[in-house]
């Protein structure tokens, strides 16, 4: 697992945590997976899945409808859809919540890898604005987001390696002049201690950031039963979609 993924697993955010399972450690947390983003307003849900066939979703109010089309739903079925959006609705709030949270730790790991790495480059104020800045950007990405489709590992992994190549020059910079002033006094041992301790920084900026996320998953757990309550309530939807097949968004494992 790179650091790329670990700080994913933080971003717990922009909508209903199953359907961005692949992206997060919440579907690893709590057994769920999606084949759907969710896009939400307040009108509607809407999920699109994301492979093909293409198919388009929406719950409004009880009814659903699929590629634009009503479903014929029963009286009991449209309680369970109805219950769904509310539930889903519910579930927003409460996983923004956690990823802005996840984000403090983020930034917070980084700024104590900087310190133990290089207390000068950890002193200037720029490598602290840069932090802050980059975190409260993504913040207010979290907070504005409405589809999971801003979510997507691909997209959350071009994000976070512009963060680290925003951040981490500013860390290893110091190491480099270190490295420089040790060549300049012919102390080779020195230098490769300070080659290997550049090198080992990922790595060790993944750990402190793993143990760092790894404090929200009592919260994480949380939130695991209302997940399973949105799967048992659309179990209950029997009518088929048109083309066949039964409603599916949520898929749970064990």
């Amino acid at each position: 697992m790179n650091c790329l993924t670990i700080v994913c697993r933080g971003l717990l955010a922009a909508a209903l945590s199953c359907f961005i399972a692949p992206a997060v450690g919440f579907g690893q947390s709590c057994h769920v997976s999606s084949d759907y983003d969710i896009t939400v307003s307040e009108a509607a849900l809407q999920f699109d899945r994301k492979s093909a066939p293409p198919q388009r979703l929406d719950m409004q109010r009880g009814a659903l409808n699929a590629g634009g089309n009503a479903v014929a739903l029963s009286a009991d079925e449209r309680k369970r859809i109805a219950a769904f959006e509310a539930r889903a609705r519910e579930l927003v709030p409460r996983i923004k919540a956690l990823g802005q949270r996840a984000v403090d730790l983020m930034a917070a790991a980084i700024h104590e890898e900087a310190t133990q790495s290089s207390p000068n480059s950890a002193a200037r104020p720029e490598l602290k604005a840069r932090v802050d800045a980059r975190a409260k950007e993504l913040k207010t990405r979290i907070a504005n987001s409405t589809t999971s489709k801003e979510w997507r590992p691909e997209a959350i992994n071009s994000y976070m390696a512009g963060v680290l190549a925003d951040v981490v020059p500013l860390i290893t910079g110091d190491l480099a002049q270190k490295a420089l002033d040790l060549t300049m006094k012919g102390d080779l041992g020195g230098v490769v201690a300070l080659k290997d301790q550049a090198t080992a920084l990922h790595a060790s900026l993944e750990q402190r950031i793993r143990k760092r996320l790894d404090t929200l998953e009592p919260e994480i757990q949380k939130l695991c039963p209302a997940v399973r309550e949105l799967d048992r309530l659309e179990s209950g939807v029997a009518t088929p979609l048109p083309g066949g097949g039964r409603l599916n968004l949520i898929k749970v494992d064990g």
